[in-house]
């Protein structure tokens, strides 16, 4: 077998229950949008807006326990197993920091929600499963540890079945509670929510019984004793984790701000464009399935210090990844129509939505090649660089350009440009740039000799 052949096939069999975990938890987010739809318009575009503030903060969060994942992986290239569970503690006590003003956020959202000019009705709800949700976040986050961790030591089915077990219980909660029985009220949309908050209890306690008596975590000596927050392991997270976090915030916020502004076009406008960030999400499951892999062997390469066997994977790890999602791409264009319909009944969503799935198709690729390139690069513990090409484009391109273009503050513009469209289009466009500026600056920090 040829040495592409061997990397393409550890790649793929480290990413494919990845692949599988992800699409179960993203499956919560597609599950949460057709049966709040099916409730109300007003039940899907709350929890479309609620949902879209929890996952900022959530996600920002996690990244930063993140940094985790390459720490471990490269002590695992090292054969330094037993370092590895004081990294797993202190990563624990930053998680309990991060988990404090995470909840706070999440209890108090009048700001965020007020800044998005809701209607009072999806204030109401959205509110509601915001609450619910920030009970939730400090077993979500303690779950990320123990991803971070089976990642890094190429054991991902260890995650895998848990978030499969987690999408079997996701649809008969979401039932109950959305629609009320056995003694529970109606919830609507929130009830999403509290299903989703339960699940993130039992993953995170499952999580931890499996670490305290697997046999094949016993090396990692993460329980052997008892080890308060340490400045001078904390501070090497910290150093990048904060970046990676912020990197994260980035990309979240470039959707989340974007629906936010939608939010002023309309509920229709709203619950449509909803629709078209969960396919999106769908199809981002399978590049970010492919990073991890790739950076996880690409960690543990560097860690044994076989830098050019690093180079290789990692290009090896994006030719796959853009190639892959020229194929997403394809898929969603044929089969916009019918997914549409998949999603939601109402004609007036259907109609908004119908034009953004242009976009969607569009920026696979680019999209692909960003993400593996920011997560390769993260493999070498390198993570400020990619913040300022995130922030440059994803904020100054895709944000700022789309206000600009879906508000149409420029006559001059054509008029497709306008809406949606137009945030969908900037988006677009920034990916473009930020992929092209990860790839150029991978090609110059793994150059060997």
């Amino acid at each position: 077998m040829s040495s592409a052949l061997q990397d393409i096939r550890r790649i793929t069999h480290l990413a494919a229950p990845v692949l599988v975990g992800q699409l179960a938890v993203i499956a919560f987010g597609v599950i949460d949008t057709i049966m709040s739809g099916r409730a109300s318009a007003t039940d899907l575009a709350a929890v479309g807006l609620g949902g879209s503030i929890y996952v900022t903060v959530y996600v920002s969060l996690m990244g930063v326990l993140q940094a985790l994942a390459p720490v471990a992986g490269q002590l695992y290239g090292a054969n330094r197993s037993a370092e590895i569970g004081a990294e797993v503690r202190q990563a624990a006590w930053l998680g309990v920091a991060l988990a404090i003003p995470g909840m706070l956020l999440l209890l108090f959202p009048a700001p965020l929600l007020e800044f998005a000019k809701a209607p009072p009705e999806l204030v109401e709800k959205a509110s509601h499963y915001l609450h619910i949700g920030a009970y939730g976040l400090p077993a979500a986050l303690g779950f990320r540890i123990y991803m971070a961790l089976n990642n890094a030591l190429s054991r991902p089915v260890m995650v895998t079945v848990l978030q499969i077990a987690g999408l079997a219980l996701k649809i008969p909660l979401n039932a109950w509670f959305i629609e009320g029985g056995y003694g529970l009220a109606p919830m609507g949309g929130p009830g999403c929510a509290l299903a989703s908050t339960l699940i993130s209890w039992i993953w995170f306690l499952s999580g931890l019984a499996i670490l305290l008596r697997g046999a094949a975590y016993r090396s990692l000596e993460i329980f052997t004793r008892w080890e308060w927050p340490r400045w001078d392991r904390i501070q090497p997270l910290l150093r990048l984790g904060l970046p990676m976090g912020l990197t994260y915030l980035i990309e979240i916020t470039s959707f989340t701000l974007m629906s936010i502004f939608i939010t002023r076009m309309g509920t229709d406008t709203l619950a449509g464009h909803q629709i078209i960030a969960n396919l999106s999400a769908v199809a981002y499951m399978m590049p970010l399935s492919l990073s991890i892999a790739t950076s996880t062997l690409v960690a543990q390469s560097i860690g044994a210090r076989d830098m050019a066997a690093a180079r290789r994977i990692g290009w090896r790890g994006i030719r796959l990844g853009a190639g892959l999602a020229l194929l997403t791409g394809t898929l969603l264009w044929l089969l916009r129509e019918p997914l549409l319909h998949a999603y939601v009944s109402d004609p007036a969503v259907i109609a908004k939505a119908l034009p953004l799935m242009l976009f969607v198709a569009f920026y696979q690729a680019f999209d692909a090649v960003q993400v593996m390139s920011a997560f390769i690069l993260r493999a070498y513990k390198i993570a400020l660089i990619p913040t300022l090409i995130y922030a440059g484009s994803l904020w100054g391109v895709g944000l700022g350009g789309g206000y600009v273009m879906g508000f149409g503050l420029i006559d001059a513009l054509p008029a497709f440009t306008r809406g949606a469209s137009g945030f969908w289009l900037a988006n677009s466009i920034s990916l473009a740039i930020a992929g092209t500026l990860l790839v150029r600056y991978f090609m110059r920090v793994s150059r060997v000799g």
